[in-house]
């Protein structure tokens, strides 16, 4: 039937380089050391940017995994089944070194690429990212065990992706999950119950029972475990598959049906005498454990990162091409206003994350990073992942009808949107971990200043926000109930100190005007007068290549 003409379509936003297109992004790696990525990111960019990756995005969301607890004949074998799609999606990544690049590369800048590659590859499926991002902060951990370590790490760092389901010796590449938190306690993981009575006269063996309410990437190689030993809790390295080639105890009971993370299985598993190698002492568990959950923590904010910006691509190339009124879309004052706003913001946080990532990389005797780093990734965890769903609605909203239909990819971007909230600590966790960190080192507080003053007398809204700040943390009355208010602002001021230093001065301006009032949570599009918002247009939306 032919009833009309369809006309006034957008084209869809493929074959371009999302790393390219991404001024905010380019320009931040080259700032924070790392500018020998540029080919590698260039090359992961334009894969992301192709129709075959964004097709097996979707088919991998689309298709969950499936459990499989037993086979035909009634055995037991706890496996769990993935689309192709999701195959393709890991061993890209695998392949590109985003699950353990910075452990064997010697180069400089080598946690900033790999930030950079992360916020480029989660564009195309958040999901899958998941194990990557483990795989990666793992090994931090196993160090603390160097026999473990010497064992598991030459093939955690492999570029090779075998998801096949044997025993680790006859793999070359191996990936790696978690299984912290218990249905009693959650982050409360000094609750846990699962029992590790030890084995043998080694004193690295050990036998658990127990449960774990969440193991995500249930088909990894290994995963860190933490359970109540003699000593107190502690943390284990648990393989799927025994040193004797015995599949191990791992009882896979039931998959999550999550909000977003679809294309992940992330499961309930039961632990009856299964065997673990004890990593560092007992009772030190959450020691152990803190390198890893401060790399998860960094991931946290790259993929909220990502997000942002795939909103931002879409809602800005959507606007630029769609006509209404009489006028483009993004000719539109207040829709300006929008698409700038959300520009500005997902700017703001693509160079503090590159930022961060670059503590990552400085030296272990460089106290300025360490503190830092120390202070700065819950911060950024937090303010991070708050506003990227706020983000995800309002880049949704910017295709309006259209925007809520599942081809559009924009439902995809906004179920994903939350996952990074609640993984590695919820607000409230993150937030008071900000004030331990204050508390027990008064020092990182300094470092957080340092950064701050390089961006002093540069904007007069900027040091009046700063000295504002300065008065509020030493403020300790009730400071438990007002933690939310001084993490967001610590994020907004250090935000802004770092684009006032290096982004254009439209983008620095239309910040400082907008977040540095006390409550930059309102809804987006209420950047004020006398903004150039074209230029942060022109700056944000993708372009074909």
């Amino acid at each position: 039937m032919r009833t009309h003409e369809v006309t006034n379509q957008v084209p869809p936003l493929a074959g371009y380089d999302v790393a390219g297109a991404d001024v905010a992004l380019s320009d931040g790696v080259r700032r924070e050391g790392a500018t020998w990525v540029a080919d590698e990111l260039a090359a992961l960019g334009r894969l992301a940017g192709s129709e075959e990756a964004q097709e097996q995005g979707r088919r991998a969301e689309e298709n969950p995994p499936a459990l499989r607890t037993h086979d035909r004949y009634g055995h037991r074998i706890d496996a769990v089944d993935y689309h192709p799609a999701y195959h393709w999606l890991m061993r890209t990544a695998v392949e590109h070194g985003l699950h353990a690049a910075p452990w064997s590369d010697e180069r400089s800048g080598a946690h900033v690429a790999r930030a950079a590659k992360v916020i480029t590859w989660y564009q195309v499926d958040g999901g899958h990212i998941c194990p990557i991002s483990m795989t990666y902060s793992v090994i931090p951990a196993l160090r603390h065990d160097p026999a473990t370590a010497g064992e598991w790490e030459p093939r955690l760092v492999s570029r090779r992706y075998d998801p096949a389901d044997r025993p680790a010796g006859e793999k070359t590449g191996a990936t790696a999950g978690m299984a912290m938190t218990e249905k009693q306690g959650g982050s409360d993981v000094r609750a846990n119950t699962t029992t590790a009575v030890p084995l043998g006269p080694s004193g690295h063996e050990y036998l658990l029972t127990g449960h774990k309410w969440f193991c995500s990437a249930p088909m990894s190689d290994g995963f860190l475990m933490l359970a109540q030993a003699p000593g107190g809790l502690t943390c284990f390295w648990v393989p799927r598959w025994c040193p004797d080639g015995t599949r191990n105890l791992i009882a896979l009971q039931r998959l999550k049906d999550k909000l977003g993370d679809r294309a992940n299985a992330s499961s309930e598993i039961e632990l009856l005498d299964t065997w673990a190698r004890r990593v560092g002492d007992e009772g030190q568990g959450v020691r152990t454990i803190i390198e890893m959950v401060s790399h998860t923590r960094l991931d946290c904010t790259l993929g909220s990162a990502a997000i942002m910006r795939q909103g931002v691509a879409q809602a800005s190339w959507h606007a630029h091409h769609r006509r209404a009124f009489g006028a483009r879309l993004d000719d539109h004052p207040l829709m300006a206003n929008v698409l700038a706003d959300l520009a500005v913001e997902s700017e703001a946080a693509t160079a503090t994350v590159l930022r961060l990532a670059r503590a990552f990389d400085a030296d272990p005797d460089d106290e300025h990073e360490a503190r830092l780093k120390r202070l700065l990734t819950p911060v950024l965890k937090y303010w991070t992942c708050k506003r990227a769903p706020q983000h995800a609605a309002e880049a949704l909203e910017c295709l309006g009808g259209a925007g809520f239909v599942e081809e559009s990819g924009l439902p995809r971007l906004y179920r994903q949107s939350p996952v990074n909230g609640v993984w590695e600590g919820s607000g409230n966790v993150i937030c008071l971990d900000v004030l331990r960190a204050m508390a027990r080192a008064p020092e990182v507080l300094d470092a957080y200043w340092d950064e701050v003053a390089l961006a002093a007398g540069a904007d007069t809204r900027l040091d009046a926000a700063a000295t504002a700040l300065r008065d509020e943390l030493a403020d300790a009355d009730q400071i438990e109930l007002r933690a939310r208010r001084l993490v967001e602002r610590m994020a907004t001021v250090f935000q802004a100190s770092l684009l006032v230093r290096h982004a254009p001065e439209p983008v620095a301006d239309a910040f400082c005007a907008s977040r540095l009032d006390g409550a930059p949570g309102h809804a987006f599009g209420n950047l004020p007068t006398g903004l150039d918002l074209r230029a942060v247009l022109d700056r944000a939306r993708p372009a074909l290549v």
